[in-house]
């Protein structure tokens, strides 16, 4: 898939991620990465260094950033700043979320949503 400028969601769910990895890469450009994610039963992400978005394919459950924890469902976006604890809970069995890191390492800039 990688370098490909259409990717669908039957696509994206068949990639395999990488050893070490929990998503797999659907497409690269620039500084723009956009990977598939579906964990199972737990999420046991860690911050990361680049600012995200999550745009979800499937499923329901509830996403927690910092303090904060939200109900999503198939199509909400949900944005994390670099750098800031969050994760999904309590989702369901066919969760699945498209995932687009951007930007430089640190972050685009200081961000009111924080």
């Amino acid at each position: 898939m990688k370098g490909s400028w259409h990717v669908s969601t039957s696509d994206a769910a068949a990639l395999s991620p990488p050893e070490g990895r929990r998503s797999a890469e659907a497409l690269r450009y620039g500084s723009l990465e956009v990977r598939y994610y579906a964990p199972r039963e737990t999420d046991p992400q860690t911050p990361h260094d680049r600012d995200e978005v999550y745009i979800v394919a499937s499923g329901r459950g509830f996403f927690v950033r910092g303090a904060e924890r939200v109900a999503f469902e198939p199509g909400d976006m949900l944005f994390v700043p670099a750098q800031v604890e969050h994760r999904f809970e309590d989702f369901s069995p066919d969760f699945a979320t498209w995932v687009l890191f951007y930007g430089p390492a640190g972050g685009e800039r200081e961000n009111p949503f924080i």
